[in-house]
């Protein structure tokens, strides 16, 4: 929406309004805010990238402590695997943040950054090239109007202190009248006095309002020259607005991970395993690792086997003389 023009009176809107003398320097003002605009974007964003790869080293950080902690758990089968997917989706969606942050500082950042030095060249000794051009510009374009503005200013004080004499000398004159005691020549000088007071008057004023006349018709020429600057000025920042639009919405594309197709696929894969969660099968796994459904031996009847005499090492067995003669 537009802003309201200024309200107040009006020596307070010509203080402030851009057809006065000087007050186009706001205008001119406005190509190093826009440089340093650039220069605080980027800032910004540099900043935002930082706390996107911090936040990736925190979900790292994060994933590694909790994935060692849950082997040492008791939780197993398919809940198990579904917290632990929580560990390896994380590391995905770490890896996406960090990829973020490197395109908010090597894409985003270093599009600005080569748009604006292409966008704002310097000048030596004289600041910014656009800056100086449009000045020079609007000075050149406001000068005649300037020098008639100051006649008129003269011409307009010279009449109100005409004005002012002029009513001086009318008092004057009338306390002369009512006064019996004055002589006839000093009446008449009084009033030869503001006879003349009332010329001068009458001439200041048709200085003033030929100054006037001279300054309002020279008025069109003067804003159309002036709105000429101007409007090159407005087509320079027209081009920045535009830049900085796209510029924006990169930002936005490289931010807006709701859109991702790899963030879509993380929380479907993490989805997918939480549904897989399946009661009947952990308890079936329970049962058949640490429940009734452990093989076991039950007890039966066991012959006894008497034990085998082990030799003791180093020995050889005795062999008994009648069983060698008798071979």
């Amino acid at each position: 929406t537009m802003a309201d023009p200024p309200t107040g009176p009006p020596e307070d809107i010509n203080k402030i309004s851009f057809w006065m003398p000087g007050n186009y320097m706001r205008t001119v003002q406005r190509t190093p805010e826009s440089y340093q605009a650039c220069k605080d974007i980027m800032a910004c964003m540099k900043d935002r990238a930082h706390v996107e790869r911090q936040y990736a080293r925190q979900l790292t950080e994060w994933s590694n402590k909790w994935k060692a902690i849950t082997e040492t758990r008791p939780l197993y089968g398919s809940l198990l695997r579904a917290w632990q997917c929580f560990f390896s989706s994380t590391e995905r969606l770490s890896a996406l943040h960090t990829s973020v942050s490197q395109s908010l500082v090597s894409e985003d950042g270093e599009r600005i950054r080569s748009w604006q030095k292409e966008t704002f060249p310097r000048k030596m000794f004289c600041g910014f090239r656009e800056s100086h051009d449009l000045a020079t510009a609007f000075s050149r374009a406001q000068k005649p109007w300037e020098k008639r503005l100051k006649k008129l200013e003269t011409a307009r004080a010279a009449y109100h202190k005409s004005c002012q004499k002029e009513q001086s000398a009318q008092e004057k004159e009338n306390q002369a009248k009512h006064n019996g005691k004055l002589s006839e020549s000093k009446l008449s000088k009084i009033q030869q006095a503001r006879e003349k007071a009332t010329q001068e008057r009458s001439k200041a004023r048709d200085r003033y309002e030929k100054a006037l006349e001279d300054a309002t018709g020279f008025a069109p020429r003067y804003m159309e020259e002036m709105e000429s600057v101007f409007d090159q000025s407005q087509e320079e920042e027209r081009k920045r607005i535009s830049f900085l639009k796209q510029a924006f919405l990169s930002i936005h594309r490289h931010l807006d991970i709701t859109n991702n197709e790899s963030i879509k696929a993380v929380y479907s894969e993490l989805h997918h395993t939480l549904m897989s969660i399946s009661e009947p099968d952990d308890l079936r796994w329970w049962k058949n690792n640490h429940g009734p459904g452990m093989p076991t031996d039950w007890p039966k009847l066991e012959e006894w086997n008497p034990p085998i005499k082990k030799q003791k090492p180093g020995k050889k067995p005795k062999i008994h003389r009648g069983t060698e003669e008798k071979a």
